[in-house]
């Protein structure tokens, strides 16, 4: 269907479904992950994400979304940038592709994205968008979806 960047609270989107930028322990953290799992529910994200950790850096699982406007999450782990030459554009391309899978997989229309590693894990904000950009644009090819790409600047 469609890729669209929007300037938004990922929190507040009304999508089928929303994607964290997650830790390997699926533990809440800052930035987005901290957020989802505030506005989710936190004791229910919690409960809902220990069951299914660790997973890997590249993976991505879901849950319920609680109290979220969306139907689930999907916790996807993206790299740690390190120098480039680390495997890290193939784990981000890794999970951004589980996600949307995932998304087809459950029968969602509509997924919204944050930037990926971008924050804390330090991925080149711009190298990271583009990365993003690129495999949902792949991935639109082959199947029927609306997807977001949430930039959010106050």
């Amino acid at each position: 269907m469609s890729l669209k960047i929007v300037n938004h609270d990922i929190t507040e989107m009304a999508t089928d479904v929303i994607v964290n930028a997650a830790n390997c322990q699926l533990l809440a953290g800052g930035g987005v992950c901290g957020a989802i799992f505030r506005k989710a529910g936190f004791e229910q994200m919690t409960a809902a994400c220990q069951s299914l950790a660790p997973i890997t850096t590249g993976e991505a699982v879901i849950t319920p979304g609680f109290q979220l406007k969306a139907k689930a999450v999907i916790h996807a782990v993206g790299p740690v940038y390190r120098d480039g030459h680390h495997h890290e554009k193939e784990l981000l391309v890794n999970a951004y592709h589980q996600s949307l899978q995932l998304a087809s997989d459950y029968h969602f229309s509509s997924i919204a994205f944050p930037v990926i590693s971008s924050g804390i894990y330090g991925y080149p904000y711009n190298e990271a968008l583009q990365i993003a950009v690129d495999t949902i644009r792949k991935f639109l090819k082959n199947h029927d979806m609306e997807v977001f790409l949430v930039i959010y600047k106050k």
